[in-house]
C-alpha cells in the first residue's frame, strides 16, 4: 500500500509540473492543487475502482475458488468477522463450503483472503514453501511493539538462526528437568488461592451445603493463570522469581494485565490500521499508545536487568544454568538488544498461551463435572499431596493418560491463538493454485481443530476419550483420532511451529493437576454453560471479555 501511495505522489508530482508549466490554463487551483487533484483521482481510481471491484470481482486468479455465498458488494465477509470471535466464521465456512484445501473470501473492501483448511495445503504453507509465506508487516510491527523482534517474529535467515541457537534450551530432556519447577509452581499458586478463597468464602454459592460454603470462593481463573505462568516462565527461562503468585501487583503482573486486557480503543485502532500506516497510528497520543509504549519500557528494563546479571556470572564463569537465556548468551551469536527481544517474546507468549488456556480449560471441567471428577481421581490416586513436599517428576505426569488427554482436547477445542495470519511474499502456489505476492493467507486452529473432514462426526464435542487408546493395537489415539497431524493446527507445524510446544504442554498439564487435585470448580453464573453467551475479544489470545468467574471449592484430602 504504501509502495502504491509513493509512486502515486510521484506520478502527481510529475503531473502537475507538466501542467502547471505547459498548460497553465489548467492549472487554476495552482500546483499545490493540482496536485493534491490529480494524487486524489489515481487514489479513487485504483483503490475504489480497481482495489476494491474490478480486480477481486473481475480479474483476481483466485476468484474460482470456493468462497462464502454471503456478504457485502464492498466489504465482503467483514460484518461476519467483526461481529462473531475470531475463527469462528472460518469454522462456519470449513463445515459448509464443499473445498479441497482453500477457501477464498473477502475482509473488508473485498481485500482478500485465503483460508488454507487442507492437510495438502497446511503442508505447503507450513512446511515445504513456509518461507514463501511471512507474517505481514503490519502485524510484525503492531506485535514487535510488546515482543520484540525475537524468534517469533523474525523472518527467512534470521529466523533460522535464532531458532537453531535457541533450540538448545528446549530440548525434550531439558524440558523433563522443568516438571518440578512446574509442580512445584502450581503447588504454591494452589496454596496461596486456598487461603484465598477460604477467607473470601461466601455465604451464597452454587451450593445450599453450608459447610462446603465456608470452603467456596469466587476466583477468576485467567488472573490467577497469569501470575503462576508468568513466575514459571522467569523461573525455568531466566532462572528469576518475579514473584507474582504472591504479589498480585508486582511490576510485570500488573503491566501485563493491563496491556493484554481487551479494550475498544484496541479493536479500534485494529480496524484504522486498515486505512492508516502502523506508523503513524502508533504515534497517535491516545491512552491504548501510551500504554504500550510504557508497557514495553518497564518490559525491556527488566529484560536488561536478567542479561546483565547473567552476563556477570558468565564473567565469573559461574553460569551453569538451562534456561532460555542461559543457552542464548553461551550461543555467543546475539546481541544485548536481540537478547533483550528474544527475553520479551518469551515473557509475553509464553505466560499469556498457558494462562488463556488455564481459563478454557476450567471453563470446560464446569460444564463437564463428570469429567472433572474423573480427571480429579486419577490425580488424587497418583500424586503427592498438594502440602507434601515429594517432588513429581516427568514420569509421574507423563503416565497420566486421563491427565493427558483432558489437556490435549482442552488445547483442541479452545487453542489459545484462534487465528495466524501470513503473507506471500513471492508470486508462489498452493496445491498449484496460483497465488499473487501479497496475497493474505489464513490459518485458523479454531476452523482446522473442529473440521469433521478430519476428526469424524464429532469434532465439535469436548471429548477427552478421543485421546486414550480404544485397545492395545489402538495408533490413533496419539492424534486424537485425527486422520492428519495438520488436524491439530494448535502449536502450527514445521520451521514456524512453536518452539516452546513441549515446555507448553508440560506446564499445562501440571497446572490441570494441582488446580483439579485440590479444588472443584463450578460455573458462577449457569448463563456461560452455553458457549454463546460469553464474550470473547481477541487479541494476541482469545478470552472472555470479562475474564472467568468460577466458584472454586476446596476439597478436602489432598
Amino acid at each position: 500500500m504504501l509502495s502504491n501511495l509513493r509512486n502515486f505522489s510521484i506520478i502527481s508530482l510529475l503531473s502537475s509540473y507538466l501542467v502547471v508549466s505547459f498548460q497553465p490554463g489548467w492549472a487554476k487551483l495552482g500546483f499545490f492543487g493540482t496536485f493534491v487533484a490529480i494524487w486524489s483521482l489515481q487514489v479513487f481510481v485504483y483503490y475504489g475502482i480497481w482495489r476494491v471491484i474490478l480486480y477481486p470481482k473481475l480479474f483476481s486468479p483466485l476468484r474460482g475458488l470456493p468462497q462464502p455465498k454471503d456478504g457485502s458488494f464492498f466489504m465482503g465477509q467483514f460484518k461476519d468477522i467483526r461481529t462473531q470471535p475470531t475463527g469462528i466464521p472460518m469454522r462456519k465456512w470449513v463445515a459448509t463450503i464443499p473445498n479441497d484445501g482453500i477457501i477464498r473470501y473477502l475482509g473488508p473492501f473485498n481485500q482478500e483472503r485465503l483460508l488454507i483448511t487442507g492437510p495438502k495445503a497446511l503442508a505447503e504453507v507450513l512446511v515445504t514453501r513456509n518461507y514463501d509465506f511471512q507474517k505481514p508487516g503490519t502485524i510484525r510491527f503492531g506485535l514487535s511493539r510488546l515482543l520484540g523482534v525475537g524468534v517469533l517474529l523474525a523472518e527467512g535467515d534470521e529466523h533460522k538462526f535464532q531458532r537453531k541457537n535457541l533450540l538448545p534450551a528446549f530440548a525434550f530432556r531439558h524440558i523433563k528437568e522443568l516438571y518440578p519447577t512446574f509442580w512445584s509452581k502450581g503447588r504454591e499458586v494452589v496454596q496461596v488461592m486456598t487461603k484465598t478463597v477460604i477467607a473470601n468464602a461466601q455465604n451464597e454459592t452454587s451450593s445450599q451445603d453450608p459447610e462446603k460454603a465456608k470452603k467456596t470462593g469466587v476466583i477468576e481463573v485467567g488472573d490467577w493463570g497469569s501470575r503462576v505462568t508468568l513466575d514459571i516462565i522467569g523461573l525455568a527461562g531466566f532462572g528469576q522469581d518475579f514473584g507474582a503468585i504472591q504479589d498480585p501487583n508486582a511490576e510485570l503482573s500488573q503491566t501485563y494485565r493491563d496491556v493484554f486486557k481487551p479494550s475498544r480503543q484496541a479493536q479500534r485502532l485494529a480496524f484504522l490500521n486498515l486505512l492508516f500506516p502502523n506508523w503513524f497510528l502508533a504515534r497517535l497520543p491516545i491512552k491504548r499508545n501510551n500504554d504500550i509504549s510504557a508497557a514495553s519500557e518497564t518490559i525491556r528494563n527488566v529484560c536488561r536487568r536478567l542479561i546483565r546479571e547473567k552476563k556477570e556470572k558468565l564473567a565469573r564463569k559461574e553460569l551453569k544454568d538451562l534456561d532460555i537465556l542461559s543457552v542464548a548468551l553461551e550461543s555467543g551469536g546475539f546481541t544485548d538488544e536481540n537478547l533483550v527481544d528474544q527475553l520479551m517474546t518469551f515473557l509475553a507468549a509464553g505466560h499469556e498461551t498457558t494462562a488463556t488456556a488455564m481459563s478454557w480449560g476450567i471453563y470446560m471441567l464446569c460444564r463437564n463435572p463428570e469429567i472433572q471428577a474423573r480427571l480429579r481421581a486419577e490425580i488424587r490416586e497418583n500424586l503427592p499431596p498438594i502440602d507434601s513436599d515429594q517432588e513429581v517428576n516427568s514420569q509421574d505426569i507423563d503416565n497420566l493418560p486421563y491427565l493427558n488427554a483432558v489437556a490435549n482436547e482442552v488445547l483442541r477445542y479452545y487453542a489459545p491463538v484462534p487465528l495466524t495470519l501470513r503473507e506471500a511474499t513471492v508470486d508462489t502456489t498452493i496445491q498449484g493454485q496460483r497465488v499473487p505476492k501479497g496475497t493474505a493467507v489464513m490459518l485458523s486452529p479454531w476452523a482446522t481443530n473442529f473440521d469433521k473432514t478430519l476428526w469424524g462426526p464429532d469434532a465439535d464435542e469436548f471429548n477427552p476419550d478421543r485421546w486414550l487408546p480404544k485397545g492395545p493395537d489402538d495408533k490413533k489415539a496419539a492424534s486424537g483420532g485425527a486422520s492428519s497431524n495438520y488436524a491439530f493446527l494448535t502449536f502450527l507445524h514445521g520451521p514456524r511451529s512453536c518452539i516452546g510446544l513441549a515446555f507448553a504442554r508440560a506446564e499445562f498439564a501440571c497446572l490441570l493437576a494441582t488446580w483439579v487435585g485440590r479444588f472443584e470448580f463450578a460455573l458462577r453464573d449457569e448463563k456461560y454453560r452455553d458457549e454463546k453467551n460469553i464474550t470473547i475479544k481477541g487479541g494476541i489470545t482469545a478470552r472472555p471479555e470479562y475474564g472467568m468467574h468460577v466458584y472454586a471449592t476446596v476439597v478436602d484430602g489432598w
